[in-house]
């Protein structure tokens, strides 16, 4: 197949965002976006948490991190809006936490109160969609505002300050929407977005140190909801041909009780096993 053709993967704005993140550099840029104030912050100070895939029931997220020990912070990107977003954190919290817990050796059952980390849940929206909020939270969305045992709380992050690596990314997302609005999701759309980023200084140092594995993540030759399509086509096609088959088999034994001749019996025989061959 012509690279040409090669099909970008649908969710490549997480991807990239994914492996981007996976500095620590980049995550200290990214938590002084969150919080201007802390410039003090430094790549040692940091601490990846990102729950990993490791198996296919397993939870996993775009980017989870420790300040200091004293901040989780959970961050996803969005490019189609959806209020689970909230329900997910907070799987996603539950998880990080208790990792931490056995990590720390820590006994939930002692009298002593621990101390853990306090958390900050984020979701960066990259879509087109309007969204106003600056932050959902599960009761307002789900419960009417009502109070009840358990709030979770996520700031909704749809621009930020011009040149921070938030907005770097925001802008990268745009352009790639609009290259491949032009040349469909194909390689051409993905070098373009590049060279037009590196010109723009948009996460110039990233894609120049990793502009392969760019390129691996933003290819693929079917993306997952090209395989998940193929599969129900062949569902429907086996449904189908199961149909006929049922058919054919009830039309031969109806034929039979009908008292029809065995030549047409014969015949519908042979119809039968020409279909299943």
């Amino acid at each position: 197949m012509n690279d040409n053709k090669k099909i970008v993967k649908r969710n490549v704005k997480d991807s990239v965002f994914t492996s981007l993140f996976q500095d620590t550099k980049y995550i200290v840029e990214l938590y002084k976006a969150l919080h201007p104030e802390a410039d003090y912050v430094t790549e040692d100070m940091i601490e990846i948490v990102t729950l990993k895939n490791i198996l296919t029931d397993s939870l996993y997220n775009d980017l989870g991190f420790m300040m200091d020990k004293r901040l989780i912070v959970l961050v996803e990107a969005q490019s189609t809006w959806t209020v689970n977003i909230i329900i997910r954190g907070l799987m996603y919290l539950v998880q990080t936490y208790q990792d931490y817990i056995e990590k720390e050796e820590l006994n939930i059952y002692s009298s002593k109160k621990l101390e853990i980390p306090k958390p900050e849940l984020y979701v960066i929206y990259t879509g087109d969609k309007k969204v106003e909020e600056k932050e959902i939270s599960l009761s307002e969305e789900y419960f009417g505002g009502d109070t009840t045992a358990l709030d979770v709380r996520v700031k909704v992050i749809t621009e930020s300050r011009e040149g921070d690596i938030i907005n770097q990314y925001v802008m990268f997302t745009h352009i790639l929407n609009d290259r491949v609005k032009t040349h469909g999701r194909t390689k051409k759309a993905i070098d373009e977005t590049i060279k037009i980023c590196k010109d723009r200084n948009i996460l110039k140092e990233y894609l120049s140190n990793h502009e392969s594995e760019v390129h691996d993540i933003m290819f693929s030759l079917y993306d997952d909801e090209q395989i998940q399509k193929a599969m129900m086509r062949d569902a429907r096609k086996e449904g189908r041909m199961e149909g006929r088959m049922e058919g054919i088999d009830a039309m031969i034994a109806n034929l039979k009780n009908m008292g029809v001749s065995e030549e047409m019996l014969r015949n519908a025989a042979n119809m039968s096993q020409s279909q299943r061959s």
